[in-house]
């Protein structure tokens, strides 16, 4: 969670893919993020984290805590958009369609003593973690290339071989073949031939 706008707008620059994005819909509060784990989507928060979250960003927006209860939007980072005429901490949607909305959330204050009481201070570098995340996913990409470009050589070379077998051309070499001429000098009778033969 951003301490102040500033803090904010490092959470903007800096977030991750995995990241939600959480805020009271159309006034100040904390930007809330929650970082997923790989392979889970937004549609897989459970309904008790959602919450949590609803009540951090409720709680400190200064005009949203001390309203009755307020609406909590929630979307992917990779969804946000910052341009470079909105104001320190502000954002806007590219695609307004994977905006979720959490409607009329009340305080709760079991929740939110809960939560002050867990909380921990960090300041970490989020430029750090975004690029140790953008190595991790190039690597893991670049494994797969490779894993993908083996499976392909491997098939070129098994279907190379299958046509070789369905292939005559072994049979009819050069080195093997014998003129008449040279059938004649090698063979006195066609019986003699044909004995070679079998």
């Amino acid at each position: 969670m951003g301490r102040d706008k500033i803090e904010n707008e490092d959470l903007i620059r800096y977030g991750l893919p995995l990241d939600v994005w959480f805020h009271v819909d159309d006034l100040s509060s904390a930007h809330v993020y929650l970082r997923l784990p790989a392979g889970r989507s937004i549609d897989d928060i459970p309904t008790d984290t959602l919450e949590d979250c609803a009540q951090l960003v409720k709680a400190n927006s200064i005009q949203g805590n001390k309203a009755a209860s307020v609406d909590v939007v929630y979307t992917p980072w990779a969804n946000l958009r910052k341009t470079a005429a909105m104001e320190v901490g502000q954002v806007g949607f590219k695609d307004q369609k994977q905006v979720r909305k959490v409607p009329a959330v009340k305080r709760v204050n079991d929740v939110v003593n809960r939560l002050n009481r867990s909380r921990r201070e960090a300041f970490p570098n989020l430029a750090a973690e975004r690029e140790a995340f953008e190595k991790e996913v190039r690597s893991a990409k670049k494994v797969e290339l490779q894993t993908q470009r083996r499976a392909e050589k491997a098939a070129r070379e098994a279907a190379q071989k299958e046509r070789e077998q369905r292939s005559y051309s072994h049979l009819m070499q050069d080195d093997n073949m014998m003129t008449r001429a040279e059938l004649g000098q090698k063979y006195k009778s066609v019986q003699e031939l044909e004995d070679d033969f079998m």
